[in-house]
């Protein structure tokens, strides 16, 4: 089939999605879970053609992460996120490294023959969690409000905590020389992390104000504030490539920096988060049915599942509880931040990202299988679990913020 026949088929799904939106919202088929399989099941019949048009696709999902990295960080209130004994603080200080170093350790036991250095790697790609997987359980009215809020703020946040950690481990990976640039990892690392938040606090507080100038003279309102986070993403992160910085991790403190300087005045990035960002989130999920499971999955190995099982079932969930001690919080609720913790669209690009970036990876198809295993695994066992688990709690309880040191968003 032609590739206009291939796209026109996407475009009708969206549209059906778009019809039975609210249907499926209640339902175990959530739309990540939709267009994940589509994308695979259009693969597989041949419905999209990839040859060079994988590359596109990519692009694609490139820019939803980059896009969705800044609006999930803008949305936060990270003077609300760092007070006393804040949750999503704490699963993203003390959580999410303790998940890479059990999952580290995991690997080293289930994948013996693997490069420590690459376990260590694969153990980063695991960490982070999707926002987009998140929503069906974040926004149930069943979940107390400041559950929801925390969640949302960990997983909008942990993406942009775990590159860092997925970079560094990259450059040991490949013996301390980045393929490219051919210069000393440290160098490399620190251009990257500290050149990108450089970069992309610098322009996300310069958009920031001058939307705000903007706004206090009458030049612009609200209805243009979604171009607005379109346009400062793609600034912050083609600046930051352009400077030698990340730009994924750019696009990220722009957020922060810009939702800083736009504290109070920001729902329209709730808006953005709720449309466009959907849409956006719903089509990389299809690009990665269509690309990684693929591409990934011919290279999956039993050790490789036991270990994402592991990730799921084991590893994140003990990592949260430990994060969690001594705040108090029940049992019940201290699983259920640990189990929902999907992965999705930063496991997958982030795996592209590290064998586009290093070529010397000695387990490069390993890395693209366990990723592809993961986003699959996740993205049915947390999307089936979804609703049963919102069960477990009383439609009004817990909703009182103040357990939670108040909301961590910014309305």
């Amino acid at each position: 089939m032609t590739t206009e026949w291939g796209l026109l088929a996407v475009a009708a799904l969206v549209f059906v999605y778009a019809l039975f939106g609210k249907r499926l919202s209640d339902s175990i088929l959530t739309g990540p879970m939709l267009f994940l399989f589509a994308g695979w099941g259009f693969h597989s019949l041949g419905l999209i053609e990839l040859g060079h048009g994988a590359h596109g696709l990519y692009v694609l999902a490139e820019i939803s992460l980059v896009v969705l990295l800044f609006a999930d960080a803008a949305a936060i209130d990270p003077r609300r996120l760092w007070r006393g004994a804040s949750i999503p603080a704490r699963m993203l200080v003390f959580g999410l490294p303790l998940a890479i170093l059990f999952g580290f350790l995991a690997g080293a036991g289930l994948l013996p023959n693997w490069p420590l250095w690459e376990l260590a790697l694969v153990a980063a790609i695991l960490a982070p969690t999707d926002a987009a997987l998140s929503q069906p359980i974040i926004t149930d009215p069943r979940i107390p409000e400041r559950i929801g809020r925390s969640l949302s703020a960990e997983s909008g946040l942990n993406d942009g905590f775990a590159l860092p950690f997925v970079l560094f481990f990259g450059c040991f990976a490949v013996g301390g020389i980045h393929n490219e640039v051919q210069v000393p990892w440290w160098v490399f690392v620190g251009q990257q992390v500290g050149l990108g938040a450089l970069i992309g606090g610098v322009i996300g507080y310069a958009g920031g104000w001058l939307l705000r100038l903007a706004q206090d003279r009458g030049l612009t309102s609200d209805r243009f504030g979604g171009i607005a986070v379109l346009a400062l993403a793609g600034i912050a992160y083609l600046a930051a490539q352009a400077g030698h910085g990340n730009g994924f991790l750019a696009a990220f403190v722009a957020g922060l920096a810009f939702g800083e300087v736009l504290r109070g005045r920001s729902r329209f990035v709730f808006e953005f988060i709720e449309t466009e960002g959907q849409i956006l989130a719903v089509l990389s999920f299809f690009v990665i049915g269509a690309v990684l499971l693929p591409e990934g999955l011919p290279h999956m190995t039993w050790p490789m599942v036991a270990l994402v099982l592991a990730s799921l079932f084991v590893l994140r969930p003990v990592a949260i509880w430990l994060s969690l001690a001594g705040t108090g919080i029940g049992t019940k609720e201290r699983l259920f931040y640990g189990w929902f913790g999907p992965r999705g669209l930063a496991t997958a690009l982030f795996a592209l990202l590290v064998l586009d970036a290093f070529d010397l990876l000695q387990m490069r198809d390993e890395i693209l299988a366990v990723a592809a295993i993961t986003v699959l695994l996740s993205a049915v066992l947390h999307g089936l679990t979804a609703a049963p688990a919102a069960k477990l709690f009383d439609k009004d309880a817990g909703r009182d913020e103040t357990k939670s040191g108040g909301t961590l968003t910014d309305t």
